[in-house]
């Protein structure tokens, strides 16, 4: 009972380590855009060009503004958390595919002459993969966390609606997509059982 206790302990500190500094660095990088005049922002994605390919994972980093990022860092900071005490490096693929599949999305379908950027689109495919996880792993409490997220941050999916030109619906509706795949790209092996099987 005590290593348990230890072990979901350090998994605490470490994912709220993790997310304290992931959105100190998002803050760190508006404030470096801020007095570069927004120098930064040209990292961000613009459709259907192939070398902007290369700004889909710098893109979900950077924002558009002191507004943008605050929107953007409490429901990160809450998804993240939950989402990264199942373990880091699960956490770390996550959010990987989650980027990329966003990113993809808005390369793919976002208007022409446009600029997309910001951590919405992973603040979806948390909230994608946090409300879905306990069905894949059939585990009941990753379940009753899934409910009260979507309690909770249920309205996000007005989001996903093309309801205001200035949002980016597509990085909300294919990051909530990837966040969904990623529950299902890694869920937990289940534990085999039958005969010849002995739980201890």
């Amino acid at each position: 009972m005590t290593g348990t206790r230890t072990t979901a302990t350090a998994r605490a500190v470490t994912a709220g380590a993790v997310m304290l500094a992931w959105i100190a660095l998002l803050w760190l990088l508006e404030g470096i855009d801020m007095a570069t005049g927004n120098a930064l922002d040209t990292y961000g994605v613009s459709p259907r060009e192939p070398a902007e390919l290369a700004d889909i994972v710098p893109s979900a980093f950077l924002h558009s503004g002191w507004e943008h990022v605050a929107s953007n860092s409490v429901p990160l900071l809450v998804l993240g958390f939950i989402a990264a005490l199942a373990g880091i490096r699960r956490f770390a693929a996550v959010v990987l595919v989650v980027i990329v599949t966003s990113g993809l999305g808005v390369w793919l379908t976002a208007p022409p002459h446009t600029v997309t950027l910001g951590a919405s689109g992973v603040v979806f495919g948390l909230f994608g993969y946090l409300l879905v996880r306990g069905f894949v792993d059939r585990r009941p409490l990753d379940i009753v966390v899934g409910v009260i997220i979507a309690a909770v941050y249920g309205s996000l999916l007005w989001g996903v609606l093309p309801t205001d030109s200035g949002i980016s619906w597509q990085g909300h509706l294919f990051g909530l997509i990837g966040g969904v795949a990623a529950a299902f790209f890694f869920r937990r092996p289940r534990r085999p059982q039958g005969p010849g099987y002995v739980t201890v």
